[in-house]
């Protein structure tokens, strides 16, 4: 397969150009006993799946003995694990800038080895290999052990809960799955991350026992599909009962899904979603299009009849949730007339929140080996401009309504003269937020009930009462 990522530094004049790394080290030999005290610094990019691996990872190399930082501006750490995304051609550029800036930092001799880990080196092991050759090693998304030998760490093969939380600390994402048996012609996925595996309900409520011990109040579930989750284990949709019993956590105070496929939608979540109000009112939908025609090029498993079907029983049964989607723009065959379909139901439905992004063609997928790229990056460009417009004008609507309306909301951090917090109806860093002025003391990872005094396009403000 070839590196499709236009990059000026992955020229010919590049690849073997040096950057002032050792070789790379032989599989299995590790750091040695006289490296046990130096800092490891792992660097995570890409989706929530990713930092939870590396929180994984961070646990068993601190057990290991190791000083370890996950720091994306830490150039001082002896050895630096890289865990990239690689999953469309942005997330593929940045991956390839950290790989570059820290080989550059490289030159002042403090980082003695650069390891790459995850989907970027699982989807291009051998380009990567030959175009930067400075990297002591690659990393494939299922080779934790083999980094733990590289470091001279024995793994634990027995199944392990523990991570090291590198976000706020109040929030944590559990990752229910594995992989995907979705056949998405634009999706790279399933091709990098393999088939879907569900972890055993046992195996999560474990981890959720754990994180909620270490001071976790909002618990995200994320899979690539959470419909699916248990049918490849249990024979099953086995969401409800996971969740049902992750309910009886009493700590948790919030539960949040990412992301519930809509084909095969598991109608006996709605009831339990409206009847505990421990669950978010949040649903995380991602519907790619409205177009008949389209969904068929994109070999989704709904067609637009069906997506609205679902989309509006969510809307009757669970009132006032906030319904979340995203959306490819300029899929090849996308008309303009399609389009045009696409942006009138987004007129129409009104989404809480809305995500839009411009169709890339990946290599390795559906679409990549079937479809000719053809609408114009520039006709891409305004299409997600267009959306993301009306989207704008139904946000502000829709948050002037809650003005003088008082909200569950917690904080997540203090960032200059204001507090950040979230209400149930928005996840973290893909969300709006609601400020509120530094003079009112608050603490982050606590819950507040606050009056909404003023509103925006994509932001409230208001003031505990």
């Amino acid at each position: 397969m070839t590196f499709q990522i236009p990059h000026p530094l992955l020229s010919p004049a590049h690849s073997g150009s040096g950057g002032g790394f050792k070789a790379p080290l032989s599989p299995g030999v590790g750091l040695g006993r006289g490296r046990r005290n130096k800092k490891i610094n792992i660097v995570t990019l890409g989706c929530s799946k990713n930092t939870v691996d590396s929180e994984k990872l961070l646990h068993q190399i601190e057990a290991g003995g190791y000083s370890v930082v996950h720091d994306h501006g830490d150039y001082n750490a002896n050895t630096v694990i890289i865990n990239t995304c690689g999953f469309i051609n942005d997330a593929k550029e940045e991956s390839i800038d950290t790989i570059m800036r820290f080989i550059r930092a490289s030159r002042s001799g403090s980082i003695k080895n650069l390891y790459v880990m995850g989907c970027l080196s699982e989807r291009y092991m051998d380009a990567l290999k030959s175009e930067i050759p400075e990297v002591s090693r690659y990393f494939g998304v299922n080779d934790i052990n083999e980094i733990l030998l590289e470091l001279g760490i024995k793994p634990d093969k027995s199944p392990s809960n523990k991570r090291v939380l590198t976000g706020p600390g109040h929030y944590a994402y559990l990752k229910v799955s594995e992989g995907c048996d979705r056949s998405c012609a634009f999706c790279a996925i399933p091709g990098i991350r393999g088939k879907y595996i569900s972890r055993p309900v046992e195996d999560l409520v474990s981890e959720a026992d754990y994180l909620a011990d270490r001071g976790v109040r909002e618990l995200i579930l994320i899979a690539q599909d959470l419909c699916y989750y248990g049918i490849d284990l249990y024979g099953k949709q086995m969401l409800c009962e996971l969740v049902s019993e992750l309910l009886k956590i009493s700590s948790l105070e919030w539960i949040r899904f990412h992301y519930l496929y809509p084909a095969n939608f598991p109608m006996d979540l709605i009831p339990l979603i409206r009847d505990n109000t421990r669950i978010c009112s949040y649903i995380d939908i991602p519907i790619q299009h409205i177009s008949d025609r389209i969904l068929i090029l994109m070999r989704r498993s709904h067609n637009g009849k069906e997506t609205r079907q679902i989309l509006q029983t969510l809307r009757e049964e669970i009132p006032g949730a906030a319904i979340r989607t995203t959306l490819i723009a300029g899929h090849p065959g996308e008309t303009y007339k399609e389009y045009r379909e696409l942006r009138d139901f987004v007129s129409e439905f009104r989404f809480d929140r809305l995500g839009v992004f411009p169709y890339s063609h990946e290599e390795g997928t559906y679409s990549w080996e079937n479809y000719r790229d053809n609408v114009s990056e520039r006709a891409k460009g305004k299409r997600v401009s267009e959306l993301m417009a009306i989207q704008q004008v139904i946000s502000a609507e829709l948050n002037a309504a809650k003005t003088g309306k008082i909200m569950k909301v917690i904080i997540d951090r203090k960032e200059g003269d204001f507090f950040s917090g979230r209400s149930e109806f928005d996840s973290p860093e893909v969300d709006q937020e609601i400020l509120v002025r530094g003079e009112y003391k608050l603490n982050p990872g606590n819950f507040y009930n606050l009056l909404i005094t003023e509103a925006r396009e994509f932001d409230l403000y208001g003031r505990p009462l």
